[in-house]
């Protein structure tokens, strides 16, 4: 990861965004902000999503969990931003854009990060969200269902066609990035819920990513296995990056541990600024030596 000096500039933008829903975006968005927390960042984060408020439960289930285990757990500076139930489209956006400018003002000038999850559908405030981003990270199931909304591709052939509507929206909200501040958009594309298996159709997926990635812009990370720990953790609102922190009573299996190494694997692609702390931090102990560690002595 690269660093910047404290408090040089505004905060760095991550926006999770797939008009698909069920591809994994508030997890990653938690697991995410937990991680830039653990690591010393200041977070901020948004849910646009104003009906489902998958984020803002999560963040909650967070916070209720650590009251009653009496854990002193990392919390981002959440907020939640509903939709407009104004009469006119453009009464709607127009209070919808006030509302979104105001609390991501204050976020992007109190943090050094703001992670934004944006809805499994085309809205305004989606759109909003996607034109402010620094990095885009969209999870995907390893599907064509998924990589439909990408790109078309030639069922015969296995080549690509063209892009698809959700690539098109992207590409419309790097234009209004460039136009608001000069700022690019670094893109990068999740693979989530990766079989173990060498199937033929993971390696299609992955040969027209990758074509389809050299087309239009974007970068591939490695994503996350299917792992039923990722849906367990909701209700209590702990991550991965929780579990060795003191008072998190959790054994750590292996799959925790491939879990973990998957989430700083995908950390380390997008390479996201991070603030400096003085004098640094002394090297943690890997998740592997703490598994052996705790399965030497019986834990």
């Amino acid at each position: 990861m690269t660093e910047i000096e404290p408090g040089k500039g505004s905060a760095h933008i991550v926006v999770l965004g797939n008009e698909k829903g069920g591809s994994g975006k508030t997890t990653t968005a938690m697991h995410l902000i937990a991680m830039l927390l653990h690591e010393g960042a200041r977070v901020g984060s948004i849910d646009l999503d104003g009906r489902q408020r998958s984020l803002t439960r999560y963040v909650e289930n967070r916070k209720a969990w650590a009251e009653a285990n009496g854990v002193n757990l990392v919390m981002p500076d959440h907020i939640v931003i509903p939709r407009s139930e104004a009469d006119s489209v453009a009464e709607a956006q127009a209070a919808e854009k006030a509302a979104f400018d105001g609390y991501f003002g204050r976020l992007a000038a109190e943090n050094d990060f703001v992670v934004i999850d944006c809805p499994g559908a085309d809205s305004y405030l989606s759109r909003l969200g996607h034109s402010m981003a620094d990095t885009l990270i969209t999870p995907m199931n390893d599907s064509f269902v998924d990589f439909d909304l990408l790109g078309r591709v030639d069922p015969q052939s296995w080549k690509i066609k063209g892009p698809s509507v959700y690539s098109e929206m992207v590409w419309e909200s790097r234009k209004r990035r460039v136009m608001l501040d000069g700022g690019k958009i670094d893109w990068v594309v999740m693979r989530n819920r990766l079989s173990t298996l060498a199937a033929k159709n993971k390696r299609r997926v992955e040969s027209v990513l990758e074509a389809l990635a050299a087309r239009i812009g974007f970068r591939l990370a490695p994503g996350v296995g299917e792992r039923v720990i990722f849906r367990e953790m909701f209700p209590s609102g702990l991550t991965l990056l929780d579990l060795r922190q003191e008072g998190v009573d959790t054994q750590m299996s292996m799959s925790h541990v491939a879990a973990r190494a998957e989430v700083r694997a995908l950390l380390d692609v997008l390479d996201l600024p991070m603030p400096k702390r003085p004098g640094g931090e002394p090297e943690m102990q890997s998740d592997m030596d703490t598994f052996v560690e705790r399965a030497a002595n019986g834990a």
